[in-house]
């Protein structure tokens, strides 16, 4: 099993409710086809860099995963074909930056016990 993380943009227009169903439906997909969920991170509504379809703002969201190679083409495949996505990446993960991810979920975790 290799790690990925996905990074996807929902379009602004979206209730909170709306939203949330949308990352779940992905989640889903992913867990249907044998993925391992690890992380899960709303970044919230942010300005992006250009308009992309007359939008200037989007929800990010990111997903951290193990899974098979040919999970990523089901998960891409749904992603194109939902119009609430505006864009999305997927890349497989090297053990540098699956060391990295973990460091820096380990950081946010005890910053959440400060508070």
């Amino acid at each position: 099993m290799n790690q990925y993380e996905t990074v996807f943009i929902l379009t602004p227009v979206l209730s909170d409710a709306q939203m949330k169903e949308a990352v779940e439906k992905f989640k889903g997909v992913l867990t249907q086809a044998g993925a391992e969920i690890i992380n899960e991170e709303s970044w919230g509504l942010k300005k992006l860099a250009y308009p992309i379809q007359k939008k200037s703002t989007g929800f990010y969201q990111l997903i951290e995963f193990k899974a098979e190679p040919s999970v990523i083409a089901k998960l891409e495949v749904n992603f194109r074909r939902d119009e609430r996505v505006i864009r999305f990446l997927t890349f497989k993960m090297d053990k540098y930056a699956a060391e990295y991810a973990a460091k820096r979920r380990s950081i946010k975790s005890t910053k959440k016990e400060e508070n």
